[in-house]
């Protein structure tokens, strides 16, 4: 993929993740092509890397769309990340050494304070590269790669999605993980990974329209302007350690068919963003 495609790519990925490009919208390479000034080839590649990556559909005659994620996708994606995060478990439960505690502690620390301060925004930040300072200490580039592309598709679900969930508990659940993984506990530091996914899942409402709908023209104006906050710096798409937020993860997971019923909106926390905190 060129340069610019890669540019291309970048942006259209940040406008999901600022919810200015949501699910369904049609994604029109003529009109992209008119909006970045580019041929509508080169605009072509970003479509196909977004659809590689899960944020986009390309349908045959009818072009490219932002793609819609139901349920059972959410499922599978938690899925995934569970399984990548518990197989890292793995091999930190052996390997680490003092100085990857320390960084993992630190980081923990760093997100309490923020939730302390009640800087949700830095601690939802925080929360989400939680998971990938995680994986990056296993020193498994391919593990990086996989994990980096998963966390990918979960930006379109936080773009589609909003969620009801304690976000302290799942702050929690990190000091616990780094604690277990230390001692040497890795069963029920694995069981903690999974668990603490599928009470991200579940605080998943599908059914709610909460973002409007922009034309692409409208929803990227104030990346090509630089006026969008983060717009300087597009989401790199760089493989495999620069991806945008982070996840977890287990080897042989059954779901429940019917999960029990999340707590009650009225003692949650809600937030629309670090839905894998």
């Amino acid at each position: 993929m060129s340069g610019r495609s890669q540019t291309i790519a970048e942006t259209l990925t940040r406008a999901i993740i600022d919810h200015r490009l949501v699910p369904g919208c049609k994604l029109g390479e003529r009109e992209l092509a008119e909006i970045f000034d580019v041929s509508r080839i080169v605009v072509r590649q970003a479509l196909i890397r977004l659809a590689d990556d899960g944020l986009a559909q390309i349908e045959r005659n009818r072009g490219a769309f932002v793609a819609r994620p139901s349920m059972q996708e959410a499922l599978e994606i938690y899925d995934a990340l569970t399984l990548v995060e518990q197989g890292v478990a793995a091999q930190l439960s052996d390997r680490l050494g003092p100085a990857g505690w320390a960084e993992l502690r630190h980081h923990v620390e760093r997100q309490r304070q923020a939730v302390a301060a009640g800087n949700d925004a830095l601690a939802d930040v925080l929360g989400q590269e939680f998971h990938t300072v995680f994986v990056r200490l296993s020193r498994n580039k391919v593990m990086q790669e996989i994990h980096a592309q998963l966390v990918r598709r979960t930006t379109l679900l936080r773009s589609l999605i909003t969620a009801d969930f304690d976000y302290c508990n799942l702050l929690d659940d990190h000091s616990r993980v780094v604690d277990l993984l230390e001692k040497g506990r890795l069963k029920q530091a694995m069981d903690l990974i999974d668990t603490h996914h599928r009470t991200v899942v579940r605080g998943y409402i599908m059914d709610r329209e909460v973002f409007p709908e922009l034309t692409p023209a409208e929803a990227l104006a104030p990346y090509l302007d630089g006026k969008a906050e983060g717009a300087t710096t597009a989401v790199p798409l760089a493989r495999p350690a620069k991806a945008p937020g982070d996840a977890a993860t287990h080897l042989h997971i059954h779901l429940p068919k019917k999960d029990p019923a999340p707590a009650s909106r009225a003692s949650t926390k809600k937030t629309n963003r670090g839905l894998q905190s």
